[in-house]
């Protein structure tokens, strides 16, 4: 839940510095931003979840 909440807080604040820096228009973040809340609710959801899970649970295993 920690991950994923600051996955969230991460990709909210890089679409957020997108739109103000003009690399991104409002009406294309607006899509990306609904697109979001639809994905999260979709059948989708748990895969993409197990997905970033394995992703977080792989870099956390790394050695440095």
């Amino acid at each position: 839940m920690v991950i994923s909440l600051s996955l969230v807080v991460l990709v909210g604040i890089v679409l957020v510095l997108m739109i103000r820096n003009g690399s991104i228009k409002w009406g294309p973040g607006l899509v990306a931003i609904l697109f979001g809340f639809l994905l999260a609710s979709s059948d989708l959801a748990p895969d993409i979840q197990d997905f970033l899970d394995s992703v977080a649970n792989a870099i956390g295993d790394m050695d440095v």
